[in-house]
C-alpha cells in the first residue's frame, strides 16, 4: 500500500499563495497524479482570502504562536494569529483524518516553513524556524519536509530515470 502525504496545495500548482499563485513542484504532482496527496493549505482553511497581504510572525516562530508568544501580523499591521491557528488545526485534523504521518509543506511560508521563516520585519529575512502548522504537526508526530519529496522515501511512483 502507498503512503499518502499531506501537501501545501499550492506546491500543486494551486494558486493559493498570499500572492494568489501556485509553485508547482513536479515530483508532488506525480504523488498527486497516483493519488497520494492530500492538499491543504492552512491560511485558506483558516479563513483567510486569495489574495492576502503577506504574513510574518513576529516574537518567534510557529512553536511560540502555538504557545501564545508571537503573533502573527500582515503588513498592515492587522493580527491574523487566530485564523493561521485555525488553519493548523485543520490541518492537523485531515492529517489525522486520513492516517497522514508525513507532510510536505512550502518553505519560508509562516503557516508552513519547515525550516525558516521570514524574520517578522517584512523585509524578506530569512531565519531559522518553522511555521504554526508545522510547528502543530510535529508536536503530533507528523514528520514535515520541505517543498519536495525526500530522498529515499518509497511511493507508488517508480522511477526509471535510474
Amino acid at each position: 500500500m502507498s503512503r499518502t502525504y499531506l501537501v501545501s496545495a499550492c506546491l500543486l500548482g494551486l494558486p493559493c499563495a498570499y500572492d494568489g499563485r501556485g509553485h508547482p513542484v513536479d515530483d508532488l504532482l506525480a504523488l498527486a497524479a497516483c493519488g497520494q496527496v492530500v492538499p491543504i493549505c492552512p491560511e485558506v482553511a483558516g479563513g483567510l482570502p486569495i489574495p492576502r497581504p503577506p504574513a510574518e510572525i513576529v516574537g518567534g516562530d510557529g512553536g511560540d504562536v502555538l504557545d501564545g508568544r508571537a503573533r502573527v501580523v500582515t503588513v498592515a499591521g492587522d493580527d491574523v494569529t487566530a485564523a493561521f491557528l485555525r488553519g493548523a488545526e485543520r490541518a492537523l485534523a485531515v492529517a489525522r483524518q486520513h492516517g497522514i504521518v508525513t507532510a510536505i509543506l512550502r518553505q519560508r511560508s509562516p503557516s508552513c516553513g519547515s525550516t525558516c521563516i521570514c524574520d517578522g520585519t517584512h523585509s524578506g529575512t530569512l531565519v531559522p524556524g518553522q511555521g504554526v502548522t508545522a510547528a502543530l504537526l510535529r508536536r503530533h508526530g507528523v514528520e514535515v519536509f520541505a517543498d519536495r519529496l525526500p530522498n529515499g522515501f518509497v511511493t507508488g511512483i517508480v522511477d526509471t530515470s535510474i
